[in-house]
């Protein structure tokens, strides 16, 4: 199957192309960047030498294919979404442009008027977890964003069983730098990241849309910015609507997650890891998700951690071609990680 990516010079556009270009069924075939065009792909992904000979195109000159994947930033494939979908069979968007079903919630948490809403309803919410069937029958999936993944992820056993008060979650999330991607402002300077714990959004984060949309939560997210590379760390807050045991919600998740390929349940009595760690999942497909009950305060503390380039982009695009081309789901994304790192 002849693959493109349109926006390939970014942090998750080499993450894609990391990916494909060792899938055994796939061929990527153009990788598009005005910025970069005629330049080798090594050029922006230097991990990539000797892995491909392919050179930047211009979005300009994007042929038709088999599957196109899109890695622009949040706002650039939404009037284009029409044209993309005449030059591919399939389409996988990584962006943030078809991820809401309700137009208004883009005015709300992106400030744009959506131009293609009709478009929305048909679009499948690209988590496997929760969307597996559907993925696999569609046209176009939109990729769900990095923290929204792992607060959906940690919430999702207790949000289906309905043992927590819906309207009061709060989500404490930790990510690195390169969730701000490879053009990411002042802010992700070193000198200004270096060391930090920086509160960057206490509210209104564009994530809490996703995960009420998902989880069908009122949702309380505050965002943190931390001195890591990759990572995402979700810790939420969910307050019991009646008493609960802990092996009462060791049913709830293994039940959610026995059979899931990408998830394990983390939750170790002893050791340095025993609870999610993104550290070790760098490079991973891979979602950790553990809990812990508080009894005392009718809480159950549900985590969640993963690499916010590939299990929070990258790796579940990929994940998602599988399902909608009838690969087997784990091709390509066998990688454990390493440790230490």
């Amino acid at each position: 199957m002849k693959i493109s990516i349109v926006g390939g010079s970014g942090y998750t556009g080499g993450e894609l192309l990391r990916l494909l270009v060792r899938h055994p069924k796939v061929e990527v075939t153009q990788v598009t960047s005005d910025s970069l065009a005629g330049k080798p792909l090594s050029r922006a992904h230097p991990n990539l030498r000797k892995a491909t000979d392919l050179t930047f195109t211009p979005h300009a000159e994007l042929d038709e294919t088999d599957f196109l994947f899109l890695a622009m930033p949040h706002g650039r494939a939404m009037e284009r979404m029409p044209d993309f979908l005449r030059r591919a069979a399939k389409v996988v968007d990584l962006s943030a442009d078809f991820r809401l079903k309700d137009p208004k919630a883009y005015e709300a948490y992106y400030g744009v008027k959506h131009p293609h809403p009709e478009m929305l309803a048909k679009t499948v919410y690209g988590l496997p977890e929760l969307h597996r069937q559907e993925i696999r029958d569609a046209v176009l999936v939109s990729g769900a964003g990095c923290i929204a993944t792992a607060g959906i992820l940690a919430l999702r056993p207790l949000a289906a069983a309905g043992v927590i008060d819906p309207a009061k979650v709060v989500i404490d999330a930790k990510s690195g730098s390169s969730a701000s991607g490879a053009e990411g402002g002042p802010a992700s300077m070193h000198a200004e990241r270096s060391g930090v714990m920086r509160l960057y959004a206490a509210e209104g984060h564009r994530h809490t849309a996703e995960i009420e949309q998902e989880t069908g939560l009122t949702v309380g997210l505050s965002c943190h910015a931390v001195e890591a590379v990759r990572g995402v760390l979700a810790t939420c807050h969910a307050f019991l609507a009646q008493p609960l045991s802990e092996k009462e919600l060791w049913r709830l998740y293994r039940q959610a997650y026995a059979s899931e390929p990408f998830v394990r349940i983390v939750k170790e009595a002893g050791g340095v890891y025993r609870m999610p760690e993104p550290k070790i999942l760098s490079g991973t497909n891979l979602c950790d998700v553990g809990f812990a009950l508080d009894e005392h305060a009718g809480r159950v503390v549900a985590v969640a951690a993963l690499d916010n380039l590939m299990k929070g982009a990258a790796g579940s695009a990929v994940q998602s071609m599988n399902l909608m081309s009838g690969y087997p789901e784990k091709m390509g994304l066998d990688f454990v990680g390493l440790h230490p790192i």
